[in-house]
C-alpha cells in the first residue's frame, strides 16, 4: 500500500466515524456539553493515536489487539459511568462487550507472546502513514461495532427491553461459545508440534473454515438486537454494526487474508483442496 492510499484510508475512516458519531448522537444524552456518544468516538480514535506513537518508535505491533480491545472496555465503562440513568439494557449490553473484550484481547495479546509477532504487520509496521492507517482503523473497528450498544447506553429515552433483546442475547451468548471454542480447539492444535505444519480439520472447524469468525458475527448480531429498542430516529444507522463486522471478516482483513496464505502454503496439499471443498466457508455444517 503507498503513502496515497493509506492517507486516503485514514480520511475515508475519520468521514465514516463523524456519520456514525453523528447517528448515534441524535436522541443522546450530553456529558458537560458535549454528546456522550461522541466523546465516547474521540476516546476510541484518542487511544489507539497514543498508543501508535510509541509503537511507531519501537516499530513493534505486540500491544495492537491488546489496545484494541482495551478501548471498547474504555468506551463502554465511560458510557456507563457518565450516563444519568443506567436500566437492564445498558448494563447487560455493557457486560456484553466487556466479556468479549477481555476474553478476546486476553487471548490475542498471549498469542502474540508466543509467536513473538504478528505477521500481519511485518512489513507495516515500518511504513508510517500505512501503520498510522492500521490504528486508525482500529479505531474505527472499535467505533462501529460498538456503535448501536453505545448508542443505546446513551440514550436519552428509555424503553422496554421485549422478545427481541431476549433473541439477542441468546445470539450473542451462541456466538460468544462458539468463538471461544473455535479459538481454543485451534490454540491446542497448534501446541502440537506434530502440527507446526499442518492446517486444523478437528472438531468445530470441521464444520467450518473460520468458525471463530462466524461466532463473531453471530454475537454482534445478538448485542445489535439488544440494543435495538433502545434506539430512536438517527441512531437506528449504528445497526450497521454487525454489517460492517460481517464485511470487515469475509470481504476484507479476515478469510481473504487467510485464504491467500493458506492456499500460498498448502495450494498444491490434495488433503487441503478437499478440506476446502467439503467445508463451508463460514455457516458450520455437519461433516458430510
Amino acid at each position: 500500500m503507498t503513502t496515497k492510499n493509506s492517507i486516503f484510508a485514514i480520511a475515508v475512516s475519520l468521514v465514516a466515524a463523524l456519520l456514525i458519531i453523528l447517528a448515534g448522537s441524535s436522541n443522546g444524552v450530553d456529558a458537560s456539553g458535549i454528546r456522550l456518544f461522541a466523546i465516547c468516538g474521540l476516546i476510541a480514535f484518542g487511544i489507539q493515536w497514543i498508543c501508535f506513537i510509541p509503537s511507531w518508535f519501537l516499530h513493534s505491533e505486540r500491544f495492537f489487539d491488546l489496545v484494541g480491545s482495551a478501548t471498547y472496555l474504555t468506551v463502554t465503562v465511560v458510557a456507563l459511568l457518565a450516563v444519568p440513568e443506567i436500566d437492564t439494557r445498558s448494563v447487560l449490553l455493557g457486560l456484553m462487550i466487556c466479556l468479549w473484550g477481555l476474553r478476546l484481547g486476553t487471548f490475542l495479546f498471549a498469542r502474540v507472546q508466543a509467536v513473538g509477532h504478528d505477521a500481519r504487520f511485518n512489513l507495516i509496521k515500518h511504513k508510517f502513514a500505512w501503520f498510522l492507517m492500521s490504528w486508525t482503523v482500529q479505531g474505527l473497528w472499535v467505533l462501529l461495532t460498538s456503535s448501536a450498544a453505545l448508542a443505546a447506553i446513551t440514550a436519552s429515552e428509555r424503553n422496554d427491553f421485549g422478545i427481541i433483546g431476549i433473541i439477542g442475547i441468546i445470539l450473542w451468548l451462541t456466538g460468544f461459545v462458539i468463538e471461544i471454542i473455535a479459538d481454543e480447539q485451534k490454540r491446542r492444535f497448534k501446541m502440537d508440534p506434530s502440527n507446526q505444519n499442518s492446517f486444523i480439520t478437528e472438531g468445530i472447524w470441521g464444520w467450518s473454515q473460520h468458525p471463530n469468525y462466524f461466532g463473531e458475527i453471530v454475537l454482534w448480531i445478538g448485542i445489535s438486537l439488544v440494543a435495538l429498542p433502545g434506539l430512536s430516529s438517527w441512531q437506528h444507522f449504528t445497526l450497521i454494526s454487525p454489517v460492517f463486522v460481517f464485511l470487515l471478516l469475509t470481504r476484507i482483513s479476515g478469510i481473504p487474508m487467510l485464504d491467500s496464505a493458506a492456499r500460498k502454503r498448502w495450494g498444491d496439499d490434495p488433503r487441503f483442496l478437499e478440506y476446502k471443498e467439503a467445508t463451508p466457508v463460514l455457516i458450520p455444517r455437519p461433516p458430510k
